[in-house]
């Protein structure tokens, strides 16, 4: 038999409990636990709400009145509903029953802007009667204007009609206007595809070789080298260009002639009937008459031009892909000019510099660098290397392009240096934290071969201080990437015309502005004329730049567990 003092010794108590550290361990798991929900559950919303945008809504046709006004036609896509206060509703002058606490309203999105002025209205559910979903109503995507909402009455060709119908039901004559309407949209995207070809393209490398030309002729001028026989090969040259603009200009307006001679009448929602051109339609589609493989094909078709086509209508429809080249080129640039500086800056600290007061000094320096706003940066971006020395290298080495601004404006590459200056500090620590961690008998028994001090750090200790390195980089990255306020300050922009990397010599332009994706959330979010069109690319957006700085981090971990693994043999 055990003693009393025995069992109370064996009896457990919360001090021991505590003492332990098991509550710790829970404590320090629930947070990481709490911590990973929120997360997933953030990109989950932001999943959901982003992709779903490009789902095609069924279109509803009803019949909306409210107490003592007149009913009239409703035609819309149903955005959201939303419960709210029943009183809310009565203050607005609205009569509804005193035993209601909560109504339920939806957002509608009604289209049609260029007539009734606003796409988007909100209804409340209780005054809606008579809700149908007619196969033949019909959404047309515009590259203006927004979407269109109706019913397809005529199309017609050079104001010939060559099909039409009086049908808002599913009959031969709808079928056959319908079918007529979707030729004609394939034939005007074909020859919108040719004007942008030629607009876009060649006349963009004409005007760039005139341009080039002009700032030739300039720079002659300035160094008075300009002679009659150069005067006359540039002339020669500048004309071979003029008549190359001549046959493209003719092919244009033939084009221009062909896009606008199909029209189509339709009927709008309050009765109203219009004739639009059909080379202002993206695309139309019936969501009402697709059934669940239509709606798929649809989904992926527009997720696809969302990755890879030009914004339109203030950013709010079309694609992102100039954001994401730019995003990526940006990162790509900066990790190229802040690594080297980094490593070499880590490399002096640790394995150069005397250690004593004024490495101390600078080390708390370079870990305050890391903690200074990121607004900062963009401001002595701005002053420093836009104001100062690309207005040096203007009147240094482009005095003919003045005085047009060459690098003496905001553009790709002070916005890839002055990132590369926010995220130096966070390579340095990294790399001399892995400096430090590599055995001083390693070095030593380099040393002892008879290797030198530069290629004992050049072979041994920075192939094993990679993995190190890496970490920093890709802590480099996920911030970089992210940075918005100091690009807005030394070049990205909302729209930008071309893209930094084109066919034109020299081919890279890093004088040029771009876009950028942290930007282009910003600018859609908070800038847009239309914020409920705006609101689920802002959604999209935002999880595409999640999953840009993901696959850019998980390039980089991938080359530091292959840094790891190879060199983890001389660690040993």
């Amino acid at each position: 038999m055990t003693s009393s003092k025995e069992k109370k010794m064996q009896k457990p108590s919360v001090s021991n409990w505590f003492k332990s550290g098991d509550p710790w361990v829970w404590l320090n798991a629930g947070a990481v636990a709490i911590s990973v929900i929120m997360v997933i559950g953030l990109l989950l919303l932001i999943a959901v709400r982003g992709l779903g945008h490009f789902w095609p809504a069924d279109i509803v046709e009803a019949k909306y009145q409210l107490p003592g006004e007149s009913a009239y036609n409703l035609v819309a896509e149903r955005v959201e509903s939303v419960e709210v206060p029943a009183v809310q509703v009565r203050e607005a002058g609205i009569a509804i029953g005193m035993d209601k606490e909560l109504i339920s309203r939806t957002l509608m999105k009604t289209g049609n802007r260029d007539i009734y002025g606003s796409d988007f209205r909100w209804v409340l559910d209780d005054f809606l009667t008579d809700v149908q979903k007619p196969e033949m109503l019909f959404a047309a995507e515009r590259h203006e204007w927004g979407n269109f909402y109706g019913y397809l009455k005529a199309v017609k060709e050079d104001g010939t009609v060559v099909a039409q119908t009086q049908d808002k039901q599913v009959t031969e004559s709808a079928l056959a206007t319908w079918n007529r309407f979707e030729k004609s949209i394939e034939r005007a995207l074909v020859i919108h595809e040719d004007i942008y070809q030629i607009e876009k393209h060649d006349i963009g490398s004409i005007n760039h070789g005139l341009e080039r030309l002009r700032l030739k002729q300039r720079s002659l001028e300035l160094s008075d080298e300009l002679t009659p026989a150069i005067l006359a090969d540039l002339d020669a040259d500048r004309a071979v260009f003029d008549q190359e603009y001549k046959v493209l200009q003719e092919q244009l307006i033939a084009l221009y002639a062909q896009i606008n001679r199909d029209t189509f009448v339709v009927e709008a929602m309050d009765g109203s009937v219009s004739e639009l051109q059909v080379a202002k339609v993206v695309r139309a589609f019936r969501p009402n008459a697709m059934n669940v493989i239509d709606k798929m094909g649809f989904y992926f078709a527009k997720l696809w031009e969302f990755l890879s086509d030009d914004p339109r209508e203030a950013n709010t429809e079309g694609g992102v892909f100039p954001a994401i080249f730019g995003t990526i080129m940006m990162v790509l640039l900066m990790t190229i000019l802040v690594t080297p500086f980094g490593v070499v800056a880590a490399v002096y600290l640790r394995e150069y510099a005397s250690q004593g007061w004024m490495t101390r000094i600078i080390r708390i320096a370079v870990n305050n660098l890391a903690g200074v706003p990121s607004i900062v940066y963009g401001v002595f971006g701005l002053g420093f290397f836009i104001y100062f020395m690309g207005s040096s290298i203007d009147q240094a080495l482009f005095p003919e392009a003045l005085p047009s601004p060459t690098f003496g404006t905001g553009g790709l590459m002070w916005a890839s240096i002055t990132l590369a200056l926010l995220t130096v500090p966070v390579v340095i620590v990294a790399t001399e934290e892995g400096l430090s961690r590599i055995p001083r008998n390693v070095r030593e028994g380099s040393l002892a071969l008879g290797a030198t001090k530069a290629e004992t750090l050049w072979r041994v200790v920075l192939p094993m201080a990679s993995p190190a390195i890496m970490t920093g980089v890709i802590l480099a990255v996920a911030r970089a990437a992210g940075e918005v306020a100091p690009l807005m300050l030394v070049g990205v922009v909302k729209l930008a015309p071309s893209l930094p990397l084109d066919g034109n010599y020299p081919f890279i332009h890093l004088d040029q502005k771009f876009m950028h994706l942290g930007f282009h959330i910003y600018d859609v979010g908070f800038q847009s004329p239309n914020v409920e069109a705006a609101r689920p690319l802002v959604y999209a957006t935002a999880l595409l730049l999640v999953i840009v700085i993901a696959l850019l981090n998980l390039a980089a971990v991938t080359i530091r567990n292959h840094l790891r693994e190879k060199y983890k043999s001389l660690e040993m």
